[in-house]
Protein backbone atom coordinates (compact mmCIF):
# COMPACT_ATOMS: atom_id res chain seq x y z
CA UNK A 1 0.00 0.00 0.00
CA UNK A 2 2.82 2.44 0.93
CA UNK A 3 4.65 1.52 -2.25
CA UNK A 4 1.50 2.24 -4.35
CA UNK A 5 1.01 5.56 -2.54
CA UNK A 6 4.59 6.59 -3.31
CA UNK A 7 4.09 5.66 -6.95
CA UNK A 8 0.87 7.68 -7.11
CA UNK A 9 2.60 10.70 -5.54
CA UNK A 10 5.47 10.40 -8.04
CA UNK A 11 3.03 10.36 -10.95
CA UNK A 12 1.15 13.39 -9.52
CA UNK A 13 4.38 15.36 -9.06
CA UNK A 14 5.41 14.55 -12.63
CA UNK A 15 2.05 15.73 -13.98
CA UNK A 16 2.21 18.98 -12.00
CA UNK A 17 5.78 19.58 -13.11
CA UNK A 18 4.86 18.84 -16.72
CA UNK A 19 1.92 21.27 -16.56
CA UNK A 20 4.11 23.97 -15.07
CA UNK A 21 6.77 23.34 -17.71
CA UNK A 22 4.14 23.54 -20.45
CA UNK A 23 2.81 26.88 -19.11
CA UNK A 24 6.33 28.31 -18.79
CA UNK A 25 7.23 27.14 -22.30
CA UNK A 26 3.98 28.63 -23.61
CA UNK A 27 4.77 31.91 -21.89
CA UNK A 28 8.26 31.97 -23.35
CA UNK A 29 7.18 31.12 -26.88
CA UNK A 30 3.97 33.23 -27.06
CA UNK A 31 3.57 36.90 -26.43
CA UNK A 32 0.48 38.09 -24.62
CA UNK A 33 -2.40 38.87 -26.98
CA UNK A 34 -5.65 40.78 -26.37
CA UNK A 35 -8.52 38.49 -25.34
CA UNK A 36 -12.14 39.46 -24.78
CA UNK A 37 -13.70 38.06 -21.62
CA UNK A 38 -17.48 38.10 -22.07
CA UNK A 39 -19.63 37.86 -18.94
CA UNK A 40 -23.14 38.60 -20.19
CA UNK A 41 -25.44 41.47 -19.32
CA UNK A 42 -24.35 44.44 -17.23
CA UNK A 43 -26.76 45.49 -14.52
CA UNK A 44 -28.00 49.04 -14.09
CA UNK A 45 -25.17 51.37 -13.04
CA UNK A 46 -22.79 48.41 -13.07
CA UNK A 47 -20.18 50.45 -14.97
CA UNK A 48 -19.32 52.17 -11.68
CA UNK A 49 -17.91 48.98 -10.18
CA UNK A 50 -17.16 47.05 -13.39
CA UNK A 51 -13.47 47.99 -13.58
CA UNK A 52 -12.72 46.79 -10.05
CA UNK A 53 -14.73 43.57 -10.46
CA UNK A 54 -12.90 42.78 -13.67
CA UNK A 55 -9.56 43.50 -12.03
CA UNK A 56 -10.32 41.04 -9.23
CA UNK A 57 -11.28 38.31 -11.70
CA UNK A 58 -8.10 38.87 -13.67
CA UNK A 59 -6.07 38.87 -10.45
CA UNK A 60 -7.16 35.27 -9.73
CA UNK A 61 -5.40 34.21 -12.94
CA UNK A 62 -2.40 36.53 -13.02
CA UNK A 63 -1.69 36.45 -9.27
CA UNK A 64 -0.01 39.86 -9.12
CA UNK A 65 -1.87 43.10 -8.29
CA UNK A 66 0.19 45.52 -10.37
CA UNK A 67 0.52 43.06 -13.26
CA UNK A 68 -3.24 42.57 -13.39
CA UNK A 69 -3.81 46.34 -13.65
CA UNK A 70 -1.16 46.59 -16.35
CA UNK A 71 -2.65 43.78 -18.43
CA UNK A 72 -6.30 44.90 -18.38
CA UNK A 73 -6.91 47.07 -21.43
CA UNK A 74 -10.60 47.99 -21.15
CA UNK A 75 -13.75 47.29 -19.13
CA UNK A 76 -17.17 47.07 -20.76
CA UNK A 77 -19.92 47.75 -18.26
CA UNK A 78 -22.68 50.01 -19.55
CA UNK A 79 -24.75 47.28 -21.19
CA UNK A 80 -22.24 44.51 -21.85
CA UNK A 81 -20.36 42.92 -18.95
CA UNK A 82 -16.82 42.00 -19.89
CA UNK A 83 -13.28 43.20 -20.32
CA UNK A 84 -10.23 43.03 -22.56
CA UNK A 85 -6.84 41.91 -21.24
CA UNK A 86 -3.50 40.81 -22.64
CA UNK A 87 -3.27 37.10 -21.83
CA UNK A 88 -1.35 33.96 -22.57
CA UNK A 89 -3.48 31.13 -24.01
CA UNK A 90 -3.36 29.11 -20.78
CA UNK A 91 -4.54 32.15 -18.80
CA UNK A 92 -7.44 32.65 -21.19
CA UNK A 93 -8.35 28.99 -20.84
CA UNK A 94 -8.31 29.26 -17.04
CA UNK A 95 -10.51 32.37 -17.11
CA UNK A 96 -13.01 30.58 -19.33
CA UNK A 97 -13.60 28.09 -16.48
CA UNK A 98 -14.70 30.85 -14.08
CA UNK A 99 -18.40 30.39 -13.27
CA UNK A 100 -19.14 34.06 -14.01
CA UNK A 101 -17.56 33.96 -17.47
CA UNK A 102 -19.58 33.00 -20.56
CA UNK A 103 -16.79 32.98 -23.12
CA UNK A 104 -13.18 34.04 -23.67
CA UNK A 105 -11.97 34.63 -27.21
CA UNK A 106 -9.07 36.27 -29.01
CA UNK A 107 -9.47 39.75 -30.35
CA UNK A 108 -9.79 39.33 -34.11
CA UNK A 109 -9.72 41.66 -37.12
CA UNK A 110 -12.96 42.08 -39.04
CA UNK A 111 -13.33 43.41 -42.59
CA UNK A 112 -15.34 46.27 -44.06
CA UNK A 113 -17.59 44.42 -46.26
CA UNK A 114 -27.91 57.10 -54.14
CA UNK A 115 -29.29 59.12 -56.92
CA UNK A 116 -31.36 56.21 -58.18
CA UNK A 117 -31.52 53.53 -55.48
CA UNK A 118 -34.24 55.09 -53.32
CA UNK A 119 -36.43 55.86 -56.34
CA UNK A 120 -35.98 52.25 -57.42
CA UNK A 121 -37.24 51.13 -54.00
CA UNK A 122 -40.33 53.32 -54.33
CA UNK A 123 -39.08 56.14 -52.09
CA UNK A 124 -39.67 58.81 -54.74
CA UNK A 125 -38.94 62.05 -52.92
CA UNK A 126 -42.12 63.94 -53.77
CA UNK A 127 -44.45 60.95 -53.48
CA UNK A 128 -43.74 58.75 -50.47
CA UNK A 129 -45.42 59.47 -47.15
CA UNK A 130 -43.14 60.49 -44.29
CA UNK A 131 -43.65 61.17 -40.59
CA UNK A 132 -41.01 63.89 -40.46
CA UNK A 133 -41.52 64.92 -36.82
CA UNK A 134 -40.93 61.38 -35.52
CA UNK A 135 -38.24 60.69 -38.13
CA UNK A 136 -36.30 63.70 -36.81
CA UNK A 137 -36.17 62.05 -33.38
CA UNK A 138 -34.68 58.82 -34.74
CA UNK A 139 -30.95 58.39 -34.16
CA UNK A 140 -29.04 55.89 -36.28
CA UNK A 141 -25.71 54.69 -34.90
CA UNK A 142 -23.19 53.84 -37.63
CA UNK A 143 -20.21 51.64 -36.67
CA UNK A 144 -17.70 52.16 -39.44
CA UNK A 145 -14.69 54.24 -40.57
CA UNK A 146 -15.98 57.56 -39.22
CA UNK A 147 -17.49 60.46 -41.13
CA UNK A 148 -16.65 63.59 -43.10
CA UNK A 149 -19.01 66.09 -41.50
CA UNK A 150 -18.17 68.72 -44.13
CA UNK A 151 -20.02 66.77 -46.84
CA UNK A 152 -23.14 68.59 -48.08
CA UNK A 153 -25.09 65.41 -47.30
CA UNK A 154 -24.75 66.26 -43.60
CA UNK A 155 -25.84 69.91 -43.75
CA UNK A 156 -28.00 70.61 -40.67
CA UNK A 157 -29.89 73.59 -42.06
CA UNK A 158 -33.47 73.42 -40.73
CA UNK A 159 -32.67 70.83 -38.04
CA UNK A 160 -33.55 71.52 -34.44
CA UNK A 161 -31.41 70.47 -31.46
CA UNK A 162 -30.68 66.76 -30.86
CA UNK A 163 -33.52 64.71 -29.35
CA UNK A 164 -33.76 64.98 -25.54
CA UNK A 165 -33.01 61.24 -25.19
CA UNK A 166 -29.52 61.71 -26.69
CA UNK A 167 -26.79 61.12 -24.10
CA UNK A 168 -23.80 60.77 -26.40
CA UNK A 169 -20.83 63.02 -27.05
CA UNK A 170 -19.01 64.70 -29.90
CA UNK A 171 -15.37 63.71 -29.47
CA UNK A 172 -13.45 66.05 -31.72
CA UNK A 173 -10.07 65.51 -33.33
CA UNK A 174 -8.08 66.15 -36.47
CA UNK A 175 -10.39 67.00 -39.41
CA UNK A 176 -13.46 66.58 -37.21
CA UNK A 177 -13.63 69.67 -35.03
CA UNK A 178 -17.37 69.79 -34.52
CA UNK A 179 -20.67 67.97 -34.76
CA UNK A 180 -23.97 69.59 -35.76
CA UNK A 181 -27.69 68.99 -35.47
CA UNK A 182 -27.53 66.36 -38.23
CA UNK A 183 -24.43 64.44 -37.12
CA UNK A 184 -25.08 64.75 -33.40
CA UNK A 185 -22.38 62.43 -32.07
CA UNK A 186 -18.92 61.18 -32.95
CA UNK A 187 -16.64 58.78 -31.09
CA UNK A 188 -13.63 56.68 -31.99
CA UNK A 189 -12.38 53.40 -30.54
CA UNK A 190 -8.87 52.02 -30.71
CA UNK A 191 -8.25 50.15 -27.47
CA UNK A 192 -4.89 48.72 -28.49
CA UNK A 193 -2.93 51.98 -28.30
CA UNK A 194 0.27 49.97 -27.82
CA UNK A 195 0.11 48.84 -31.47
CA UNK A 196 -1.64 51.89 -32.96
CA UNK A 197 0.01 52.73 -36.29
CA UNK A 198 -2.57 54.92 -38.04
CA UNK A 199 -0.95 58.02 -39.55
CA UNK A 200 -3.89 60.30 -38.79
CA UNK A 201 -4.08 59.84 -35.02
CA UNK A 202 -7.12 59.58 -32.78
CA UNK A 203 -10.05 61.08 -34.64
CA UNK A 204 -13.51 60.09 -35.86
CA UNK A 205 -12.78 61.71 -39.25
CA UNK A 206 -13.16 59.39 -42.21
CA UNK A 207 -9.98 58.82 -44.23
CA UNK A 208 -11.29 55.71 -46.00
CA UNK A 209 -14.68 56.96 -47.22
CA UNK A 210 -16.68 53.86 -46.30
CA UNK A 211 -18.46 55.38 -43.29
CA UNK A 212 -19.31 58.64 -45.07
CA UNK A 213 -20.82 56.74 -48.02
CA UNK A 214 -22.93 54.59 -45.70
CA UNK A 215 -24.10 57.40 -43.41
CA UNK A 216 -25.31 59.48 -46.36
CA UNK A 217 -27.17 56.47 -47.79
CA UNK A 218 -29.06 56.12 -44.52
CA UNK A 219 -29.85 59.70 -43.65
CA UNK A 220 -28.16 62.17 -46.00
CA UNK A 221 -30.12 65.30 -46.82
CA UNK A 222 -31.13 65.95 -50.43
CA UNK A 223 -28.31 67.26 -52.63
CA UNK A 224 -29.25 68.17 -56.21
CA UNK A 225 -27.01 67.67 -59.24
CA UNK A 226 -25.03 64.94 -57.46
CA UNK A 227 -22.84 62.78 -59.70
CA UNK A 228 -19.42 61.27 -60.21
CA UNK A 229 -17.93 63.52 -62.90
CA UNK A 230 -21.35 63.72 -64.54
CA UNK A 231 -22.04 59.98 -64.26
CA UNK A 232 -25.36 59.02 -62.56
CA UNK A 233 -26.45 62.64 -62.23
CA UNK A 234 -29.48 63.33 -60.03
CA UNK A 235 -30.53 64.16 -56.49
CA UNK A 236 -28.67 62.19 -53.83
CA UNK A 237 -30.35 61.58 -50.49
CA UNK A 238 -30.76 59.07 -47.71
CA UNK A 239 -33.82 56.97 -47.01
CA UNK A 240 -34.65 58.90 -43.84
CA UNK A 241 -33.19 62.36 -44.54
CA UNK A 242 -34.61 63.91 -41.37
CA UNK A 243 -33.05 61.32 -39.05
CA UNK A 244 -29.91 62.03 -36.99
CA UNK A 245 -26.57 60.25 -37.28
CA UNK A 246 -24.17 59.18 -34.53
CA UNK A 247 -20.86 57.88 -35.84
CA UNK A 248 -18.69 55.35 -34.00
CA UNK A 249 -15.32 54.88 -35.67
CA UNK A 250 -14.14 51.30 -35.19
CA UNK A 251 -12.21 50.76 -38.44
CA UNK A 252 -8.85 52.34 -39.16
CA UNK A 253 -7.00 52.86 -42.42
CA UNK A 254 -3.97 50.77 -41.46
CA UNK A 255 -5.25 48.67 -38.55
CA UNK A 256 -8.63 47.50 -39.84
CA UNK A 257 -11.56 46.77 -37.51
CA UNK A 258 -11.02 44.85 -34.27
CA UNK A 259 -13.49 42.84 -32.21
CA UNK A 260 -12.73 44.62 -28.94
CA UNK A 261 -13.33 48.04 -30.53
CA UNK A 262 -16.63 46.83 -31.99
CA UNK A 263 -17.87 45.72 -28.58
CA UNK A 264 -16.86 49.01 -26.96
CA UNK A 265 -18.77 50.92 -29.65
CA UNK A 266 -21.88 48.78 -29.19
CA UNK A 267 -21.70 49.30 -25.42
CA UNK A 268 -21.55 53.09 -25.85
CA UNK A 269 -24.10 53.36 -28.66
CA UNK A 270 -26.74 51.52 -26.65
CA UNK A 271 -26.26 53.87 -23.67
CA UNK A 272 -26.06 56.97 -25.87
CA UNK A 273 -29.67 56.53 -26.98
CA UNK A 274 -29.51 55.36 -30.60
CA UNK A 275 -32.64 53.79 -32.11
CA UNK A 276 -30.96 51.75 -34.86
CA UNK A 277 -27.45 50.45 -35.47
CA UNK A 278 -25.93 49.88 -38.91
CA UNK A 279 -22.86 47.64 -39.24
CA UNK A 280 -21.37 47.10 -42.71
CA UNK A 281 -18.59 44.94 -41.29
CA UNK A 282 -18.10 41.21 -40.99
CA UNK A 283 -15.69 38.31 -41.01
CA UNK A 284 -15.58 34.55 -40.92
CA UNK A 285 -18.49 32.80 -39.27
CA UNK A 286 -18.03 32.33 -35.53
CA UNK A 287 -20.07 30.78 -32.71
CA UNK A 288 -22.37 33.46 -31.34
CA UNK A 289 -20.56 33.69 -27.97
CA UNK A 290 -17.31 34.43 -29.80
CA UNK A 291 -18.75 36.85 -32.35
CA UNK A 292 -18.43 40.50 -31.27
CA UNK A 293 -21.17 41.68 -33.64
CA UNK A 294 -23.57 38.96 -32.46
CA UNK A 295 -22.85 39.80 -28.82
CA UNK A 296 -23.18 43.56 -29.30
CA UNK A 297 -26.34 43.22 -31.39
CA UNK A 298 -27.88 40.90 -28.78
CA UNK A 299 -27.51 43.51 -26.04
CA UNK A 300 -28.82 46.18 -28.42
CA UNK A 301 -31.85 43.99 -29.17
CA UNK A 302 -32.54 43.65 -25.42
CA UNK A 303 -32.79 47.46 -25.29
CA UNK A 304 -35.15 47.62 -28.28
CA UNK A 305 -32.50 48.50 -30.88
CA UNK A 306 -32.38 46.68 -34.23
CA UNK A 307 -28.92 46.02 -35.68
CA UNK A 308 -28.64 45.74 -39.46
CA UNK A 309 -25.56 43.97 -40.86
CA UNK A 310 -24.03 43.26 -44.26
CA UNK A 311 -24.00 39.67 -45.54
CA UNK A 312 -20.41 39.73 -46.85
CA UNK A 313 -18.81 39.96 -50.29
CA UNK A 314 -17.39 36.48 -50.85
CA UNK A 315 -20.15 35.11 -53.09
CA UNK A 316 -21.36 33.62 -55.29
CA UNK A 317 -20.29 30.37 -53.64
CA UNK A 318 -22.54 28.73 -51.03
CA UNK A 319 -21.83 29.01 -47.28
CA UNK A 320 -20.31 32.49 -47.68
CA UNK A 321 -22.83 34.59 -45.72
CA UNK A 322 -21.60 36.56 -42.67
CA UNK A 323 -23.42 37.91 -39.59
CA UNK A 324 -25.58 34.93 -38.80
CA UNK A 325 -27.23 35.75 -35.46
CA UNK A 326 -31.04 35.50 -35.64
CA UNK A 327 -31.47 38.81 -33.81
CA UNK A 328 -29.69 40.84 -36.52
CA UNK A 329 -31.09 41.71 -39.94
CA UNK A 330 -28.56 40.36 -42.44
CA UNK A 331 -28.63 42.09 -45.81
CA UNK A 332 -27.56 40.76 -49.21
CA UNK A 333 -26.85 43.06 -52.16
CA UNK A 334 -29.01 43.34 -55.26
CA UNK A 335 -28.89 45.44 -58.41
CA UNK A 336 -31.07 48.41 -59.33
CA UNK A 337 -32.47 49.21 -62.76
CA UNK A 338 -29.39 51.18 -63.84
CA UNK A 339 -26.10 49.97 -65.24
CA UNK A 340 -22.91 51.68 -66.38
CA UNK A 341 -21.52 51.04 -69.84
CA UNK A 342 -18.18 52.23 -71.18
CA UNK A 343 -18.19 51.89 -74.94
CA UNK A 344 -14.97 51.62 -76.94
CA UNK A 345 -14.46 51.66 -80.69
CA UNK A 346 -11.69 50.02 -82.70
CA UNK A 347 -10.08 51.42 -85.83
CA UNK A 348 -11.92 48.95 -88.08
CA UNK A 349 -15.30 50.18 -86.82
CA UNK A 350 -15.99 47.42 -84.30
CA UNK A 351 -17.63 48.65 -81.08
CA UNK A 352 -18.32 46.93 -77.77
CA UNK A 353 -19.37 47.85 -74.26
CA UNK A 354 -17.23 47.31 -71.20
CA UNK A 355 -17.88 48.21 -67.59
CA UNK A 356 -16.13 50.94 -65.60
CA UNK A 357 -16.64 54.41 -64.15
CA UNK A 358 -14.73 56.44 -66.71
CA UNK A 359 -15.24 60.17 -66.26
CA UNK A 360 -13.00 61.15 -69.17
CA UNK A 361 -14.28 62.28 -72.56
CA UNK A 362 -11.86 61.65 -75.45
CA UNK A 363 -9.93 64.69 -76.70
CA UNK A 364 -9.12 63.03 -80.02
CA UNK A 365 -11.19 61.14 -82.55
CA UNK A 366 -9.04 58.02 -82.17
CA UNK A 367 -5.75 56.94 -80.54
CA UNK A 368 -2.98 54.45 -81.38
CA UNK A 369 -3.65 51.05 -79.81
CA UNK A 370 -1.10 48.53 -78.53
CA UNK A 371 -1.03 45.58 -76.17
CA UNK A 372 0.97 44.92 -73.05
CA UNK A 373 2.79 42.20 -74.97
CA UNK A 374 3.77 44.51 -77.84
CA UNK A 375 4.85 47.17 -75.34
CA UNK A 376 7.09 44.71 -73.48
CA UNK A 377 10.58 45.63 -72.32
CA UNK A 378 11.17 42.22 -70.75
CA UNK A 379 14.12 40.38 -72.20
CA UNK A 380 14.07 36.63 -72.78
CA UNK A 381 14.14 34.86 -69.45
CA UNK A 382 13.16 38.04 -67.59
CA UNK A 383 10.60 38.27 -64.82
CA UNK A 384 7.05 39.59 -65.09
CA UNK A 385 4.21 39.13 -67.52
CA UNK A 386 3.79 42.08 -69.93
CA UNK A 387 0.67 40.64 -71.55
CA UNK A 388 -1.29 41.42 -68.37
CA UNK A 389 0.47 44.80 -67.99
CA UNK A 390 2.37 43.99 -64.82
CA UNK A 391 4.40 46.84 -63.34
CA UNK A 392 7.91 47.11 -64.73
CA UNK A 393 7.26 44.98 -67.81
CA UNK A 394 6.46 47.69 -70.38
CA UNK A 395 8.50 50.51 -71.87
CA UNK A 396 7.35 54.11 -71.71
CA UNK A 397 8.44 54.70 -75.30
CA UNK A 398 6.04 51.95 -76.41
CA UNK A 399 3.11 53.11 -74.29
CA UNK A 400 3.17 56.92 -74.38
CA UNK A 401 0.08 58.40 -76.00
CA UNK A 402 -1.48 55.00 -76.74
CA UNK A 403 -4.43 52.98 -75.52
CA UNK A 404 -3.06 49.74 -74.06
CA UNK A 405 -4.90 46.42 -74.11
CA UNK A 406 -4.14 44.15 -71.12
CA UNK A 407 -5.01 40.47 -71.26
CA UNK A 408 -6.74 38.73 -68.35
CA UNK A 409 -4.45 37.48 -65.63
CA UNK A 410 -4.70 33.74 -64.90
CA UNK A 411 -6.14 34.41 -61.43
CA UNK A 412 -9.87 34.26 -60.86
CA UNK A 413 -11.52 37.42 -62.17
CA UNK A 414 -8.62 38.47 -64.38
CA UNK A 415 -6.65 41.67 -64.30
CA UNK A 416 -3.34 41.89 -62.46
CA UNK A 417 -4.62 44.89 -60.51
CA UNK A 418 -3.78 48.56 -60.96
CA UNK A 419 -3.38 48.33 -64.74
CA UNK A 420 -4.84 51.81 -65.21
CA UNK A 421 -2.31 53.30 -62.79
CA UNK A 422 0.59 51.41 -64.39
CA UNK A 423 -0.33 52.61 -67.89
CA UNK A 424 -0.82 56.14 -66.58
CA UNK A 425 2.67 56.10 -65.05
CA UNK A 426 4.01 55.33 -68.56
CA UNK A 427 2.02 58.27 -70.01
CA UNK A 428 -0.48 56.01 -71.77
CA UNK A 429 -3.72 57.51 -73.13
CA UNK A 430 -6.06 54.78 -71.90
CA UNK A 431 -6.44 51.13 -70.98
CA UNK A 432 -8.74 48.26 -71.91
CA UNK A 433 -8.58 45.33 -69.47
CA UNK A 434 -9.83 41.84 -70.27
CA UNK A 435 -11.74 40.01 -67.53
CA UNK A 436 -11.39 36.31 -66.94
CA UNK A 437 -14.95 36.19 -65.60
CA UNK A 438 -17.91 38.58 -65.99
CA UNK A 439 -18.49 41.18 -63.28
CA UNK A 440 -21.38 43.48 -62.40
CA UNK A 441 -19.25 45.94 -60.39
CA UNK A 442 -18.01 49.15 -61.98
CA UNK A 443 -14.72 50.65 -60.79
CA UNK A 444 -13.35 54.17 -61.16
CA UNK A 445 -10.33 54.36 -63.47
CA UNK A 446 -7.53 56.88 -63.09
CA UNK A 447 -7.26 57.31 -66.91
CA UNK A 448 -9.79 56.50 -69.66
CA UNK A 449 -10.46 52.80 -69.16
CA UNK A 450 -12.89 49.94 -69.64
CA UNK A 451 -13.07 46.36 -68.34
CA UNK A 452 -14.28 43.99 -71.07
CA UNK A 453 -15.60 40.46 -71.08
CA UNK A 454 -13.23 37.69 -72.14
CA UNK A 455 -14.74 37.22 -75.61
CA UNK A 456 -14.53 40.93 -76.43
CA UNK A 457 -10.93 40.96 -75.21
CA UNK A 458 -10.08 38.13 -77.57
CA UNK A 459 -11.53 40.14 -80.50
CA UNK A 460 -9.39 43.13 -79.54
CA UNK A 461 -6.28 40.96 -79.48
CA UNK A 462 -7.14 39.53 -82.91
CA UNK A 463 -7.66 43.03 -84.29
CA UNK A 464 -4.31 44.28 -82.93
CA UNK A 465 -2.52 41.36 -84.59
CA UNK A 466 -4.33 41.85 -87.91
CA UNK A 467 -3.15 45.37 -88.76
CA UNK A 468 0.02 47.44 -88.74
CA UNK A 469 -1.63 50.50 -87.20
CA UNK A 470 -4.27 49.42 -84.66
CA UNK A 471 -6.37 52.22 -83.21
CA UNK A 472 -9.07 52.66 -80.55
CA UNK A 473 -11.00 55.25 -78.57
CA UNK A 474 -12.70 54.89 -75.18
CA UNK A 475 -15.82 56.97 -74.56
CA UNK A 476 -17.09 58.40 -71.26
CA UNK A 477 -19.26 56.05 -69.20
CA UNK A 478 -23.01 56.25 -69.87
CA UNK A 479 -25.94 54.93 -67.87
CA UNK A 480 -28.69 52.72 -69.27
CA UNK A 481 -31.70 50.81 -67.99
CA UNK A 482 -31.58 47.15 -67.05
CA UNK A 483 -33.92 44.53 -65.61
CA UNK A 484 -33.75 44.43 -61.81
CA UNK A 485 -33.43 43.34 -59.13
CA UNK A 486 -31.00 40.46 -59.22
CA UNK A 487 -28.59 39.37 -56.50
CA UNK A 488 -25.10 40.74 -57.09
CA UNK A 489 -22.47 38.15 -57.96
CA UNK A 490 -20.27 39.07 -54.97
CA UNK A 491 -23.04 38.92 -52.38
CA UNK A 492 -22.61 36.29 -49.64
CA UNK A 493 -24.91 33.28 -49.95
CA UNK A 494 -26.35 30.79 -47.50
CA UNK A 495 -26.84 28.31 -46.11
CA UNK A 496 -24.71 28.63 -43.00
CA UNK A 497 -22.95 26.15 -40.77
CA UNK A 498 -23.07 27.80 -37.32
CA UNK A 499 -26.82 27.30 -36.90
CA UNK A 500 -28.07 25.60 -40.09
CA UNK A 501 -31.77 25.90 -39.19
CA UNK A 502 -31.53 29.72 -39.37
CA UNK A 503 -31.83 30.95 -42.95
CA UNK A 504 -29.55 33.83 -43.90
CA UNK A 505 -29.41 36.40 -45.46
CA UNK A 506 -32.75 37.80 -44.27
CA UNK A 507 -33.33 40.32 -47.05
CA UNK A 508 -31.61 41.99 -49.98
CA UNK A 509 -31.29 45.68 -50.82
CA UNK A 510 -29.51 47.82 -53.44
CA UNK A 511 -25.75 47.35 -53.14
CA UNK A 512 -24.46 47.43 -56.69
CA UNK A 513 -22.96 50.66 -58.08
CA UNK A 514 -24.49 52.97 -55.48
CA UNK A 515 -23.80 56.71 -55.59
CA UNK A 516 -23.42 58.43 -52.19
CA UNK A 517 -21.21 60.95 -50.41
CA UNK A 518 -17.42 60.78 -50.70
CA UNK A 519 -15.13 61.87 -47.89
CA UNK A 520 -12.95 64.81 -48.95
CA UNK A 521 -10.12 63.10 -47.04
CA UNK A 522 -10.15 60.03 -49.29
CA UNK A 523 -8.49 59.40 -52.64
CA UNK A 524 -11.12 58.56 -55.23
CA UNK A 525 -9.18 55.54 -56.54
CA UNK A 526 -6.97 54.85 -53.48
CA UNK A 527 -3.97 56.01 -55.51
CA UNK A 528 -2.21 58.77 -53.53
CA UNK A 529 -1.35 60.65 -56.71
CA UNK A 530 -4.98 60.76 -57.86
CA UNK A 531 -5.83 64.32 -56.80
CA UNK A 532 -9.27 64.56 -58.45
CA UNK A 533 -11.95 66.01 -56.19
CA UNK A 534 -15.64 65.10 -56.20
CA UNK A 535 -18.39 65.20 -53.56
CA UNK A 536 -19.84 61.78 -54.44
CA UNK A 537 -18.55 58.34 -55.40
CA UNK A 538 -20.01 55.08 -56.65
CA UNK A 539 -19.35 51.91 -54.67
CA UNK A 540 -20.54 48.31 -54.59
CA UNK A 541 -20.84 45.77 -51.80
CA UNK A 542 -23.19 44.39 -49.19
CA UNK A 543 -21.77 47.33 -47.22
CA UNK A 544 -23.86 49.54 -49.51
CA UNK A 545 -26.94 47.29 -49.18
CA UNK A 546 -26.89 47.32 -45.37
CA UNK A 547 -27.61 51.07 -44.98
CA UNK A 548 -30.54 50.83 -47.40
CA UNK A 549 -32.13 48.22 -45.13
CA UNK A 550 -31.19 50.18 -41.99
CA UNK A 551 -32.90 53.28 -43.39
CA UNK A 552 -35.97 51.24 -44.35
CA UNK A 553 -36.10 49.95 -40.77
CA UNK A 554 -35.83 53.51 -39.45
CA UNK A 555 -38.63 54.53 -41.81
CA UNK A 556 -40.89 51.79 -40.41
CA UNK A 557 -39.99 52.83 -36.86
CA UNK A 558 -40.99 56.44 -37.61
CA UNK A 559 -44.58 55.20 -38.05
CA UNK A 560 -44.43 52.52 -35.37
CA UNK A 561 -42.12 53.82 -32.59
CA UNK A 562 -43.19 51.09 -30.18
CA UNK A 563 -42.49 48.13 -32.46
CA UNK A 564 -39.80 45.72 -31.32
CA UNK A 565 -36.69 44.95 -33.42
CA UNK A 566 -38.27 41.61 -34.34
CA UNK A 567 -41.50 43.27 -35.49
CA UNK A 568 -39.67 45.79 -37.68
CA UNK A 569 -37.47 43.07 -39.17
CA UNK A 570 -40.51 40.87 -39.81
CA UNK A 571 -42.42 43.72 -41.46
CA UNK A 572 -39.59 44.31 -43.92
CA UNK A 573 -39.02 40.63 -44.66
CA UNK A 574 -42.69 39.84 -45.23
CA UNK A 575 -43.46 42.88 -47.40
CA UNK A 576 -40.30 43.03 -49.52
CA UNK A 577 -40.72 42.34 -53.22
Amino acid sequence: MVRNLRLWMLVLCFCLANSAFKAVTEDENDERKPYIVYMGDAGENYHVEAAEDHHNILLTVVGDESKARELKMYSYGKNINGFVARLFPHEAEKLSRDEGVISVFKNTQIQLHTTRSWDFLGFVESKYKRNVAVESDIIVGVLDTGIDIESPSFDDKGFGPPPAKWKGKCVTGKNLTRCNNKVIGAKYFHLDQQNFVDDHGDTAADYEGHGTHISSTIAGVSVSDASLFGIANGTARGGVPSARIATYKVCWELDGCSAMDMLAAFDDAISDGVDMISVSIGGSSLPFFSDPIAIGAFHAMKRGILTTCSAGNTGPELFTVSNLAPWVMTVAANSIDRKFQTVFKLGDGQTASGISLNGFSPTKKIYPLTSGLLASNVTAGGYGEPSVCEAGTMGEDKVMGKVVYCEAAPEEGGGSGGEDHIVRSLKGAGVIIQLQEPTDMAFVTVIPGSYVFFEDGTKISEYINSTKNPQAVIFKTQTSKMLAPSVATFSGRGPQRISPSILKPDISAPGLNILAALSRLESLTDYPDDKRQTLFSIRSGTSMACPHAAAAAAYVKSFHPDWSPAAIKSALMTTGK
